[in-house]
C-alpha cells in the first residue's frame, strides 16, 4: 500500500470548488484532480460529489512550496512562510 499524504483539514472559508481552482491555478480540472489525490490538498465526500479544495494548498502547489503545505498540513498556520499565501488568498 503506498503512503498517502494525510489530508489537509480545512476551514469554510479555505474551501473552493474545481472552477475556482482551475481559476486560482491556471491549470485544468484533470491537473488539479491529480494535485489533490497526489497531495492530499482536495477531497471528495462520496463518487460524484463536488471536489472540496483547500486553496492555500492548492497555490503552494501551484508555486512549489511543498515545505509551506506540509507546515500547513502539520497545523502550523502562524509561520512566515504559511502566512504569505493565506495573505495572497486574502484568507485570515
Amino acid at each position: 500500500m503506498v503512503d498517502e499524504p494525510w489530508p489537509l483539514l480545512m476551514l469554510p472559508t479555505e474551501i473552493v470548488g474545481m472552477k475556482e481552482a482551475e481559476d486560482l491555478s491556471g491549470r485544468d480540472a484533470r491537473t488539479v484532480r491529480r494535485w489533490c489525490k497526489e497531495f492530499g490538498i482536495g477531497h471528495q465526500a462520496g463518487n460524484g460529489a463536488p471536489w472540496e479544495i483547500s486553496a492555500p494548498g492548492l497555490i503552494m502547489v501551484r508555486y512549489g512550496d511543498i515545505t509551506a503545505l506540509e507546515m500547513l498540513r502539520s497545523g502550523d498556520r502562524a509561520h512566515p512562510r504559511v502566512r504569505r499565501v493565506f495573505d495572497f488568498l486574502s484568507i485570515l
